[in-house]
């Protein structure tokens, strides 16, 4: 038999604001065809085009999808999407932003969703806690068992470690107004995201005599 050891599984967690917010929208248009189908699409998105390219917004990606539309079996025109996602990395702009987009009365909305620019070092912090967390465990254990806790013998990483809850709210209101939506009151402030790590350690038991 080998010598004893102390196997246990410590969480950790680091909390802060978010510095960041991702937003999904997407525009449609119908047609007659799929030429005027995006044609229309085109018109829809140009009324939120220019917070695209505002000092504090990134564009992640934008996709195209032109279909057809049916109608009783036959094909009654077209019908064309465009998706995109937005990251604003300056929250002081992310109210115009949102605005804007619901202005230009978009076919869905989806956000903010929270975020932190250094996510790796809030994972750092949450790692610390982790094996600190697994240490006193381990202690625990060793003394109840009359021991002494030895040397760290293994250290392994659970597979879900850097994902903690994005706290998130989406935003669903009238967008008919003219000019930019008024958002003010739907209380869209940065909210605290948590990452988490978690580590399952093997520890060396000292007992004595």
């Amino acid at each position: 038999m080998g010598d004893p050891q102390i196997v246990t599984v410590g969480t950790g967690w680091h909390e802060q604001l978010a510095d960041r917010a991702e937003i999904d929208v997407s525009f449609t248009a119908t047609g007659r065809d799929r030429a005027s189908a995006v044609r229309d699409l085109g018109r829809a998105v140009a009324a939120a085009e220019p917070v695209f390219t505002h000092a504090g917004v990134e564009v992640r990606s934008r996709s195209l999808h032109v279909g057809a539309e049916w109608r009783r079996g036959k094909q009654s025109g077209a019908r064309a999407t465009e998706s995109i996602q937005l990251r604003v990395t300056d929250l002081e702009v992310l109210e115009n932003v949102l605005g804007t987009v619901l202005a230009a009365e978009p076919a869905s909305f989806n956000g903010p969703r929270w975020l932190l620019d250094d996510q790796a070092a809030a994972l750092v912090v949450a790692q610390r806690e982790a094996v600190a967390d697994a240490r006193r465990r381990a202690e625990g254990y060793a003394d109840a068992l009359g021991g002494s806790l030895g040397a760290l013998e293994k250290l392994t990483e659970a597979p879900d470690h850097g994902g903690g809850p994005i706290l998130m709210r989406a935003a669903a209101m009238d967008v008919g107004a003219r000019g930019p939506v008024d958002v003010t009151e739907l209380g869209l402030e940065p909210e605290p995201v948590r990452v988490t790590a978690q580590c399952t350690t093997t520890w060396a038991l000292v007992l004595a005599g």
